[in-house]
């Protein structure tokens, strides 16, 4: 599990590369990944936009931009937390993700929210030693 927390609010991330959806003959691995977002803090925030930068193994990187997550904006005032899956497939077998989310809390300020970088893996991937 991969962890971080921003002024307040702690988002962790496990990933799980699925086989039974990935078909490396046609060079498709595909991963879904598990956000636990907590709010640790005393204000209540709005998620309100995400961030994703998406790399591959061979360092092509994909940039998504969207409204909330998986369709919502939760709020989340102070102990709450909210967990959601999503995927993500790539062209190689393994790479990495990080981002961020914007909260807009309760006073108006905008608070960008990092989500740790995590490592996509398969068991396809080849390891070496540089």
């Amino acid at each position: 599990m991969y962890e971080q927390i921003t002024e307040g609010f702690r988002v962790r991330v496990e990933p799980d590369f699925m086989d039974d959806r990935s078909s490396p003959g046609d060079d498709l691995y595909f991963w879904a990944y598990t956000v636990e977002i907590t709010n640790l803090g005393l204000r209540t925030g709005t998620l309100r936009t995400r961030y994703w930068r998406i790399c591959d193994a061979v360092g092509k990187v994909e940039e998504v931009r969207g409204a909330g997550v998986v369709g919502d904006e939760p709020e989340l005032p102070p102990g709450e937390q909210f967990v959601y899956t999503s995927g993500c497939p790539l062209s190689t077998p393994s790479g990495f993700m990080e981002g961020h989310y914007i909260f807009e809390m309760t006073d108006g300020e905008n608070l960008q929210v990092a989500i740790p970088a995590f490592s996509l893996d398969s068991p396809h991937a080849v390891n070496s030693v540089n």
